[in-house]
């Protein structure tokens, strides 16, 4: 049998060394307020869980060697990476000045990824797509990209892999992954893309993130419900948090941890993040 990383991924690329898996979770999440003005966008769950560690536990199907980037409230994401009880311990890399985006991420990274491969997988992505099967099988000389449609510009990346070769001339500034490598790569025929075959949903806005919530609960059979959330009321196609107490109607929403809908109030297409002064509705599009 192959070397591999800890028991995951491909065989060992030409350094004699396997494979890391970085999540990029420093953006600020501009388009995603308000939401994102009351937790980092990392943070915000998508079926009861945190976008990050949603990607933290897809990319360890494949790798136990796991960094993530923080630069947007730092370190309440740090600590909360940092607090996960199981799994394999996080490298934090803290872009202190200014976020370097997903190529200079990377470049800031080197002297930890050391001679390995990457993958590299986003913070605000909700996709139940298997990593373990893209990676599979992967010759570890050309990049390969996980995505929605042809390759472009506007594509949408559920996740990339990289050589060595191509990280390791990356810088740590500001500059994006696709103007740095992969659009001259696929140019080149440097790059295989696979189309993806599960749901997903970039959480840019705040209507991107109400339909990944619905998604997750359409997965899971209709809603997801934390076991400590005290439903009186009804809930249909809904995440409900854990301590959140609905006495009302909540349909096609979102009720965060702790929130409560009162016995007269009917919640259609909102973010509930606390008190309902705080509520974001969701337009139909």
């Amino acid at each position: 049998m192959a070397d591999s990383v800890a028991g995951h991924g491909p065989d060992r690329n030409a350094t004699g060394k396997g494979l890391v898996a970085v999540v990029l979770a420093a953006g600020a999440g501009l388009r995603l307020r308000p939401i994102s003005s009351y937790l980092p966008k990392p943070l915000c769950p998508v079926g009861g869980v945190a976008l990050v560690d949603l990607a933290l536990d897809r990319v360890a199907s494949v790798s136990d060697a796991v960094a993530v980037n923080v630069h947007d409230r730092a370190e309440q994401i740090a600590a909360h990476v940092r607090s996960r009880p199981d799994g394999p311990s996080i490298h934090v890399s803290y872009e202190q000045t200014t976020a370097l985006g997903t190529a200079g991420a990377l470049g800031a990274l080197r002297g930890w990824i050391d001679g390995r491969d990457v993958l590299v997988q986003n913070a605000d992505v909700w996709t139940p797509a298997d990593l373990a099967s893209f990676v599979a099988g992967w010759e570890r000389r050309r990049i390969r990209s996980l995505i929605t449609a042809s390759f472009g510009p506007s594509v949408g990346l559920v996740a990339t892999l990289l050589p060595w070769s191509e990280v390791e001339r990356l810088e740590p500034v500001p500059s994006g992954l696709y103007e740095t490598t992969l659009g001259a790569a696929w140019s080149s025929g440097r790059l295989e893309g696979v189309a993806v075959d599960a749901p997903f949903v970039d959480c840019g806005t705040p209507g991107d993130y109400l339909d990944a919530n619905l998604a997750a609960a359409a997965l899971a059979g209709g809603s997801v419900v934390h076991p400590t959330a005290v439903v009186t009321g009804s809930v249909e196609r809904s995440v409900v948090g854990a301590g959140a107490r609905i006495e009302g109607s909540v349909t096609d929403s979102v009720v965060w941890d702790g929130a409560v809908v009162g016995p007269a109030e009917r919640l259609e297409r909102v973010v509930r993040v606390g008190a309902p002064d705080r509520d974001v509705a969701v337009d139909e599009r």
